[in-house]
């Protein structure tokens, strides 16, 4: 859901339902990465709601590509951890595999 000026899409808040600051901290990482930011941040309305409100303004690309596109970033980030952190186990489990021998 977005709420802003139609006129200025550069500057938007988006609200986030049932998420918290595990995702919102790191969308605020990824947004923060971005060269076409010139500001964003989140904020939680209330501790009892599962919703995330997310400012974006940029420098005039419309903020909800920008957004998508830190969504995108983040995605390839965690795919990275993930691969990595399969790749040490595995070779980690190789490892000590072959010494028990």
């Amino acid at each position: 859901m977005e709420h802003g000026s139609y006129k200025d899409q550069s500057a938007s808040t988006f609200s986030l339902a049932d998420e918290d600051h595990t995702l919102a901290n790191a969308l605020r990482f990824t947004l923060n990465q971005d060269p076409r930011v010139s500001v964003c941040g989140y904020s939680i309305p209330h501790p009892s709601e599962a919703r995330v409100n997310i400012r974006v303004q940029t420098t005039g690309d419309p903020a909800k590509e920008v957004l998508k596109d830190s969504c995108q970033d983040l995605m390839m980030i965690c795919q990275h951890v993930r691969s990595t952190f399969d790749q040490a186990v595995a070779d980690f489990k190789n490892t000590n595999g072959s010494e028990s021998e």
